[in-house]
């Protein structure tokens, strides 16, 4: 029996590798971005390689009734939130506006769209939630903290939501890219051996899905890197520039 696998912030990289393996595996697709149309061309392309169906749907989390979207329509058997923005520490540290737009996009707006999936799989007693996070959430660094702050506080909720959830048949997974070659990142100078390309985290989140994972690193070798930064004492940290 097909997967109905909803992805909200469809427009990203990640999130059209992520669909592009849950299409090839045989699953129909619910793809929900701002400006929706514009994906017609990407549905089209998915529903002839892979044989599913593509529905699309606009989104707009900063200005959406989380509970009204999520009760509009088929409830997805697995939802995927790609949404985020990775916005500029230089310009937004000092700028209340950009900081609130940065947690709103990263975790606030996110965040209240997934409790309104996981109260309707609830009700159901069963689903699969997916949030794509940061290894910039594993410890604040002067690079990213804006960024870095608002995937904390995700990572922390998806993590709370997976322990309430637990017992309900509802199963709650945490991705965590480290860099990751994306438009999103085009303008970075990246270390390749760290750097994933958007197919390795489709195939890691569908694995994921698959084999009921609680959170994965992407690549793996991030969780060592960050691990070991966890561990840094903070009179030592503090004098790094990382």
């Amino acid at each position: 029996m097909n997967r109905r696998v909803t992805i909200l912030g469809a427009r990203s990289d990640i999130a059209m590798a992520c669909a592009h393996a849950f299409a090839a595996a045989g699953d129909d697709l619910t793809l929900c971005a701002r400006q929706s149309e514009t994906l017609a061309e990407a549905a089209q392309d998915l529903e002839l390689r892979h044989g599913g169906s593509v529905t699309l749907r606009e989104l707009d989390v900063l200005d959406v009734d989380p509970q009204a979207f999520a009760d509009d329509g088929d409830l997805p058997d697995v939802v995927i939130c790609a949404v985020g923005v990775l916005g500029d520490q230089l310009l937004d540290q000092d700028n209340a506006a950009a900081i609130r737009s940065v947690l709103r996009a990263n975790f606030e707006a996110p965040a209240a769209l997934l409790s309104a999936y996981a109260t309707a799989m609830e009700d159901r007693g069963s689903g699969v939630i997916v949030g794509i996070s940061s290894v910039a959430g594993d410890r604040g660094r002067a690079t990213n903290y804006v960024y870095g702050s608002a995937k904390a506080g995700f990572t922390a909720f998806l993590s709370g939501m997976r322990n309430r959830l637990a017992k309900t048949g509802v199963h709650v997974i945490t991705v965590k890219p480290g860099f990751v070659d994306t438009r999103m990142t085009e303008d970075m100078d990246l270390p390749g051996a760290l750097t994933a390309q958007p197919a390795e985290v489709g195939a890691a989140v569908l694995k994921a899905v698959e084999r009921r994972q609680d959170v994965i690193y992407v690549r793996g070798v991030w969780r060592l890197i960050m691990g070991l930064i966890r561990l840094i004492p903070e009179r030592i940290f503090k004098k790094l520039s990382l």
